[in-house]
């Protein structure tokens, strides 16, 4: 059985806090299966975004990521976050302020 969420939600803020990157949620999506995606800042103007692995691509029930952006400017992250938000009001986007870029998705990163 999948967690939920907003309970995987919760633990992987807790995780980015343990590592001493803040996270905040940015737009609470649904509780039980809100689609998450993960937004990591670089402060420097750059930003990495993580999104559900496809459908195809689970052969497993926890929750698998797969990178959807990497190094492009965070406008253009916040800009697709928005389009996204336009077609489906129940997303999760996490922000993480990480200027080495750490994700902390390594057990959850799709193979590709």
């Amino acid at each position: 059985m999948r967690l939920k969420s907003e309970i995987w939600v919760k633990a992987y803020i807790r995780r980015c806090a343990v590592e001493g990157a803040p996270a905040v949620v940015v737009n609470r999506g649904d509780e039980d299966a809100g689609v998450i995606f993960i937004k990591i800042a670089r402060l420097d103007g750059t930003a990495d975004l993580y999104g559900p692995a496809p459908a195809g691509l689970v052969d497993r029930l926890d929750r698998e990521w797969v990178p959807v952006r990497t190094a492009v400017a965070e406008s253009d992250i916040d800009a697709m976050l928005a389009r996204e938000r336009d077609m489906d009001r129940d997303i999760w986007v996490i922000e993480v302020e990480d200027r080495a870029g750490r994700h902390f998705l390594e057990d959850w990163l799709s193979p590709e």
